[in-house]
């Protein structure tokens, strides 16, 4: 189930600007125009390449419809960011490039400025947060940026990229607060209806907000029967509260799997958008992201980031509402046919074993029990018996004798078991139980 939804306040409608590159004013708001975003997709014709539809027979089953996944995880540079960096690049005057560009990022956006100054013979700076995964800041380097250091997140980085900014005269290229970075972000719909011309829904993860604004503009242009939804992680949705705040507000904490869209505040530019068009917004929870890449994995064969997963999650929850009989099947949570962005595909390989075991223990696949014995030979071979007789894999055991509140002749057992799901975890329980057993689940 969502953790959350706010839906935003209409406040007026976008209209397309007089020529491209334009952008139009709606009270103090900017919005950028579909001429933005068409003339986006020019520039672009000869850089990215249009990604693919993959059909979800899982989702489509459990929702009652068809259900797409669009691969910018197969994007140049690993996702979506390589559209916006380029277009905003592409439009620096010949003076701001011969100063070079600074950006600020976890990893998809550092890749996708790189690229892009590199494409245009540019230099290119990157400011990554400490501790950002060593695979994307390789790849930013591979790219030709030089990359710094500089705090702990995304917000705290870009502080550091604008101090840059102002003591070398290179262009800020900001990860979303820009209409050229929205106009390009928007070219993913342009893709999206040309793929799925009867699509309804589209669903797509949100950080700062440039890819969901870039999206709303051009369906609520093209085709302003579509819903779009905008997906963050719960532990790191800095929207829900903006909008009821009705400005871009900070959260105070991030812990989220989702690095690539744990932004700390909504842009100023795609928040004016979002709440203008009336976008909404749904949160997720980190088992339903984890349950998500898993499905991905598995029955897609498709690498994807925790941030890109997060529509996916989303779907997850409604189908899992609909089989528990909160939502009918009458009455679609999301109507199809649904399209969801799978924004980026960068995610390190060491990271991506720890989500897999996470996926599969939030799906009820892997089982941690602890449980005590009698201390005497065979009572761990009696244990697993049991084990063996009711199919539960073993994966891990910890055998210890030193626990302070074991009595003199016990030993306590902690095992990890791979399960079938959820109905065969709760037998192993049981049959652990009627054993006399009395295990506890971890």
């Amino acid at each position: 189930m969502a953790t959350h939804k706010e839906r935003a306040a209409v406040e007026g409608d976008t209209t397309p600007g007089d020529k491209p590159q334009a952008t139009t004013t709606t009270g103090d708001t900017p919005a950028v125009a579909l001429d933005d975003v068409l003339a986006a997709r020019k520039l672009l014709a000869d850089v990215v390449r249009p990604t693919p539809l993959a059909w979800s027979r899982p989702l489509s089953e459990q929702l009652g419809g068809e259900v797409w996944f669009k691969c910018e995880n197969v994007q140049r540079a690993g996702s979506f960011k390589i559209r916006g960096a380029y277009v905003r690049i592409h439009n620096l005057s010949p003076q701001e490039r011969a100063r070079g560009v600074v950006a600020a990022s976890a990893g998809n956006h550092a890749q996708g400025v790189a690229l892009a100054a590199t494409l245009h013979g540019i230099e290119s700076t990157v400011f990554m947060p400490e501790g950002a995964p060593l695979p994307k800041v390789a790849a930013t380097e591979s790219y030709g940026a030089r990359v710094r250091f500089a705090g702990t997140t995304v917000d705290e980085a870009l502080i550091a990229a604008r101090a840059f900014a102002q003591d070398t005269g290179a262009a800020l290229i900001h990860p979303f607060d820009h209409p050229d970075v929205i106009a390009g972000q928007g070219t993913v719909a342009l893709e999206i209806l040309e793929q799925c011309p009867q699509v309804k829904t589209v669903v797509a993860a949100t950080g700062g907000g440039g890819l969901l604004a870039g999206i709303a503009t051009t369906l609520h242009a093209m085709r302003p029967d579509v819903r779009v939804v905008g997906v963050q992680a719960a532990a790191a949705a800095a929207y829900p509260g903006s909008l009821l705040a009705g400005s871009p507000t900070p959260i105070t904490s991030m812990t989220t799997m989702a690095d690539g869209i744990a932004v700390g505040c909504p842009g100023q530019l795609p928040f004016g958008i979002i709440r203008r068009l009336g976008t909404e917004i749904v949160t997720v929870s980190e088992e339903s992201i984890s349950q998500a890449l898993l499905l991905l994995l598995e029955r897609n064969k498709l690498v994807v980031e925790p941030a890109g997963a997060v529509g996916v999650a989303t779907l997850l929850e409604a189908a899992q509402e609909v089989a528990s009989g909160q939502l009918g099947s009458g009455e679609p949570r999301f109507e199809p046919p649904v399209v969801a962005v799978l924004s980026g595909g960068n995610v390190d390989p060491l990271l991506l074993l720890r989500l897999i075991r996470h996926g599969l223990a939030a799906a009820g696949r892997f089982l941690s029990l602890r449980l005590r014995l009698t201390d005497r030979p065979g009572a761990l071979a009696q244990l697993l018996a049991e084990l063996a007789a009711v199919d539960a894999n073993v994966v891990d055991v910890e055998h210890g004798r030193t626990s302070a509140g074991l009595g003199i002749a016990e030993v306590e057992v902690a095992v990890t078991l791979e399960t079938r799901g959820p109905d065969h975890a709760e037998a192993v329980v049981e049959r652990l139980s009627a054993a006399g057993y009395a295990p506890t689940v971890q």
